[in-house]
């Protein structure tokens, strides 16, 4: 596998490899981005201040049977927060695309395959759930109040997190979303965007605050998972939140759309928000 940063794929013409290969995937180390972070005090897992998972789901999944019969899938793929990397988004696409072309015995032996040489890649156990392409539903979760329609004046877009401040010292359930989450690729500068989940118990945050901090990424330059954990650890440094969950929700592209959720509590990945309309 390859781990230069010099040989990133991202942004450069590639030919697509047909048949099996598991080189193609390119880690890229969390610890960098992480020591970043203005993170909280209060460490929940392995020295971070968070449990967390990312789910990949991979829409472009095909492979051969014996008989020399395409077969198709969708997949999840379930990578712990706590992992040592996360793995460049186009060396995971060619890797997928890789099985075009490969004779396989069946699920159990793609399912193998995959688990196996991305546990490699990412550093830590992935899971895979594969589906039938008739039976990867929308998701129907209730994502609570959207923030959107708030008006406001917007002048800061790159990630400031003084924007954020509560309304009261008041303790409240909440769920809030907003769908103008938008960062940006820092290797080819293409818009990532993303429905962004706030599920908490806490002061009470100030919405129209939390809107501006929201779009202040708008202009920003980093990986979906990094952004995430930025949106975490900046809210959880606001206040005393007994929970507090992040997911955001990113679109698809080249066949792939990447959805890190970051908490207080330990993450359930059966209980995740699934696939949104947009995804």
């Amino acid at each position: 596998m390859n781990t230069n940063d010099q040989e990133l794929l991202l942004g450069k013409h590639t030919d697509y490899v047909f048949e099996y290969d598991a080189s193609l995937i390119f880690p890229i180390s969390r610890a960098q981005n992480r020591e970043k972070l203005n993170m909280p005090n209060k460490k929940v897992e392995g020295g971070l201040p968070f449990f967390g998972v990312d789910v990949w789901t991979g829409y472009e999944l095909s492979w051969l049977n014996l008989k020399g019969k395409p077969q198709v899938a969708i997949v999840e793929f379930i990578i712990p927060a706590n992992s040592a990397h996360i793995v460049e988004s186009k060396s995971f696409k060619l890797y997928l695309n890789s099985f075009n072309q490969t004779k396989l015995s069946g699920t159990d032996e793609l399912k193998t395959r995959l688990e196996t040489d991305l546990s490699k890649g990412f550093g830590g156990d992935v899971r895979v759930v594969l589906h039938s392409v008739m039976d990867f539903p929308v998701s129907t979760a209730n994502i609570g109040q959207c923030i959107d329609d708030l008006d406001i004046e917007v002048s800061e877009y790159e990630p400031n997190s003084e924007l954020l401040v509560c309304a009261s010292e008041e303790v409240v359930t909440e769920t809030l979303n907003s769908h103008l989450l938008k960062s940006n690729c820092p290797v080819t500068g293409q818009p990532d965007w993303a429905t962004l989940v706030i599920d908490y118990t806490g002061p009470k945050l100030d919405q129209e605050a939390l809107l501006k901090y929201v779009i202040s990424y708008r202009g920003h330059d980093d990986f979906h998972e990094h952004c995430v954990e930025q949106i975490f650890c900046d809210l959880a440094n606001l206040g005393d939140f007994e929970q507090l969950m992040v997911t955001a929700r990113y679109t698809r592209r080249g066949g792939l759309d990447i959805n890190p959720t970051r908490s207080l509590s330990a993450v359930s990945p059966e209980n995740l928000l699934g696939r949104l309309a947009r995804q």
